[in-house]
């Protein structure tokens, strides 16, 4: 744990011990606790669905960090590195937890005392490795897009974190817990930000219903469950996406209909490519950048 002042000091002080130069923090994120896995739980099935929902919460964070220097106003940059911040904790926290059941992979050879399992998981790993959804891997596109791609993710996401609370993982329902509080504000600004927009001038309306027609066929993965989350959520684990939808739905069915704006038909549901590792180009464009520095120099230290 660094304990000087200021970052600088922490730069430019020697050390009896060397930190990762990536590193998320110093510190275990779940040192302390009990990762045993529960009884009758394939411990690959609790790793897998780690890995949906932490590559959610990086992928959207690192989508969101693109508006930093970039945001309308001040207030709302720093609004939005937060939220980033919130999703990276929320990452970390879970890819740590798949670490700790062995999904590592081919990632394993950089996974060392210097190296956390979370980072190596979040930087060694290529895109067919990753589960996220299309939804956090488009192109931010214009700020009212954003804030559209933004109310959704974290509408489902709040919906199935609420859920998680009771899952038979206790490590699971702690992060489920501190996620909901969190979530809970991303998608009241996002909600706040659509209203604004919607209900706003002539030229708001018109990128914030392009926003909406936009990120909606993005919605048609996002609650078809695979074998992992069918199992899992049958002995209590995790939670069947579909059993959110009808209140997802009538979430942002509810906040654009008071911005004015036009509900689009609800696409067919589709197969969850991305949560078995299927991801168009933009993802791997993301990766170039979220991970380059890190393949560049593993295990670097200073």
């Amino acid at each position: 744990m660094v304990h000087e002042e200021t970052v600088y000091e922490a730069l430019v002080n020697a050390h009896d011990e060397g930190h990762w130069a990536f590193g998320t923090g110093f510190d275990e994120p779940l040192a302390g606790v009990d990762t045993t896995v529960p009884d009758g739980i394939d411990p690959a099935d609790l790793g897998a669905y780690c890995l949906m929902l932490g590559d959610d919460a990086l992928v959207l964070a690192q989508r969101l960090t693109q508006w930093i220097t970039n945001a309308p106003e001040l207030e709302e940059e720093v609004a939005i590195g937060n939220i980033g911040l919130d999703l990276l904790g929320q990452a970390r926290l879970l890819l740590a937890r798949g670490g700790s059941v062995g999904v590592l992979g081919r990632s394993r050879q950089l996974a060392t005392d210097t190296i956390p399992d979370e980072d190596a998981l979040a930087y060694f790993r290529d895109a067919d490795e990753f589960r996220s959804t299309a939804l956090v891997e488009v192109e931010n596109g214009d700020f009212a897009r954003t804030l559209v791609r933004l109310l959704v993710a974290a509408s489902v996401r709040l919906a199935v974190l609420a859920r998680l609370r009771d899952s038979r993982d206790p490590v699971l329902a702690a992060i489920a817990t501190k996620g909901v509080k969190e979530l809970t504000y991303h998608r009241d600004h996002a909600a706040r930000w659509v209203l604004r927009l919607g209900d706003g001038t002539a030229e708001s309306h018109r990128r914030a219903q392009d926003g909406v027609e936009a990120v909606w066929p993005l919605l048609a993965d996002l609650f078809t469950a695979t074998d992992v989350e069918t199992r899992l959520a049958a002995a209590g684990v995790a939670v069947d996406p579909a059993d959110v939808r009808d209140e997802v739905r009538a979430v942002l069915t509810q906040v654009l209909e008071r911005a004015t704006l036009a509900v689009p038909d609800w696409p067919a549901d589709a197969p969850p490519r991305g949560r078995l590792g299927e991801h168009g180009p933009e993802l791997t464009e993301l990766l170039d950048t979220l991970q380059g520095l890190a393949r560049q120099h593993p295990a670097a230290t200073w």
